[in-house]
């Protein structure tokens, strides 16, 4: 797979993600797009990451900047899982475990493919400061190897006004759970 983008899909998701910075300032107070697109401008790599986060429908936006090592975070804020990343169980090993009716792919697979890790449950908490995400679906969140070990896997939405971590099977999978992602750059 190539992990180039042509310079008109450079462009195009540059504007994308331009938009997307204008209209939720909340999200990075203090941060200037400038810079972040410069940045963005020398790292096609990452760019190619982005993308992938776009065009399964995540809408990365930044939501932080690292002083010490001048790098910039992107995570998926679409107001739902993303829909292009939705029925896959957490990971290979649950993959691969499952005897029949398997998904097409694993969160921790797809996210490997695309280049961007999945949110910790700390980092979902974070997301979460910034809006009201996850209303109706859930997202896989990472694991930590202690549970993963025992077969069961955790995601995180909001419910009620509270943000809840919850268990599964990580060979599990459903129409409304997906995973969101982040990006350094």
């Amino acid at each position: 797979m190539k992990k180039k983008l042509t310079q008109e899909q450079q462009e195009k998701l540059l504007q994308t993600l331009k938009a997307r910075f204008e209209k939720n300032m909340h999200r990075h107070k203090g941060i200037e797009w400038a810079k972040v697109r410069a940045k963005l401008e020398a790292k096609p790599a990452k760019l190619w990451s982005l993308n992938a986060m776009e065009e399964t429908e995540g809408e990365p936006d930044v939501v932080g900047h690292d002083k010490k090592t001048g790098e910039y975070t992107f995570y998926d804020c679409a107001a739902e899982s993303p829909k292009g990343r939705r029925n896959v169980c957490y990971d290979h090993e649950a993959l691969e475990a499952r005897k029949e009716h398997k998904p097409e792919d694993s969160a921790v697979n797809m996210a490997k493919d695309m280049g961007i890790e999945l949110l910790t449950e700390e980092e979902y908490r974070e997301l979460q400061q910034l809006g009201n995400f996850d209303m109706k679906t859930s997202s896989w969140v990472q694991t930590p190897a202690a549970i993963r070990k025992l077969d069961g896997a955790l995601f995180c939405d909001r419910r009620y006004g509270h943000v809840f971590t919850y268990h599964n099977g990580a060979q599990s999978y459903y129409g409304v759970r997906g995973f969101r992602g982040s990006l350094k750059v």
